[in-house]
């Protein structure tokens, strides 16, 4: 079959798009990224970056995505099957995603009013004896709010790759002998692998810049990279730091989505074979 002549017209507005929105951006980053405060061209930053204070943030920013990530991914899962099994399943779905509709800084802030010390959760423990705790500022809050934001983006993937399993492969696995774990492990799993990578994408990229979050909910507790831009460019209003954490970030974030990319399984069902 021949090129369509027109395809090259068609991809115009595409690299536009990606020239302006993406690459132009990221360039005037890292152009920044060499300048100090006096507007001297330094690799100062960069060296500044592999300091034990930016090790550790990074190391922590790390650790508050994986746990972010994998409570959610340990929550979702299960709901995302147990959704599949329901009868009005895409109504279901849909009622778990509209709360992602909503503006994030509302609900922080609707989150800060329930964990408040005033609020109703305290009221609950003061009522059943236990008292007012400090609930909010501390890693807890923050990675349950964090949790109760992501969870609509890990459960969508997930309960794509569920919802297209045959039903037919279980009933055989079943048939032959397979236990539920068996049958989960060696069929069930395997074939929802890349929605679990696909969820996994969408949540742990975006944990590891939240900076709004980490102010509202955990006060300054906890420091991510996305709240040490922030610091950089509008507190100490050093744009070049800000834009070299920006870089590694941007690296991370490239790094992330090479390790969770995978080929559908079944792709190349219908394509020849060795």
């Amino acid at each position: 079959m021949k090129n369509n002549p027109l395809r090259f017209v068609y991809a115009v507005p595409y690299a536009v798009w990606m020239l302006l929105f993406v690459l132009a951006p990221i360039a005037v980053i890292v152009y920044y990224s060499f300048f100090d405060l006096s507007g001297n061209l330094t690799l100062g930053n960069y060296r500044n970056f592999f300091s034990s204070i930016y090790f550790k943030l990074t190391m922590s920013s790390f650790w508050y995505a994986f746990l972010i990530t994998f409570f959610s991914l340990l929550i979702s899962y299960p709901t995302a099957y147990f959704l599949t099994k329901t009868k009005h399943k895409r109504l279901w779905l849909l009622l778990i995603i509209i709360p992602s509709w909503i503006n994030l800084l509302l609900k922080t802030y609707a989150f800060i009013g329930l964990m408040g010390l005033y609020g109703p959760i305290n009221g609950f423990l003061e009522t059943i004896g236990i008292g007012s705790q400090q609930i909010l500022f501390t890693d807890f809050s923050f990675v349950f709010v964090s949790v109760y934001i992501f969870i609509p983006f890990m459960i969508l993937p997930i309960f794509n790759s569920l919802d297209k399993i045959n039903p037919t492969l279980l009933d055989a696995s079943k048939d032959l002998g397979a236990s539920s774990w068996v049958t989960f492990k060696r069929v069930v799993w395997p074939m929802t692998i890349d929605g679990v990578k696909s969820g996994v994408q969408v949540v742990f990229i975006p944990a590891l810049s939240l900076f709004m979050i980490t102010r509202l909910i955990a006060g300054n507790k906890v420091i991510t990279l996305g709240t040490a831009i922030e610091q950089q460019f509008l507190v100490t209003q050093n744009w070049g730091m800000g834009s070299t954490i920006a870089v590694f970030l941007i690296i991370f974030m490239f790094l992330i989505m090479l390790l969770t990319s995978g080929k559908e399984k079944g792709a190349s069902a219908n394509g020849k074979t060795k």
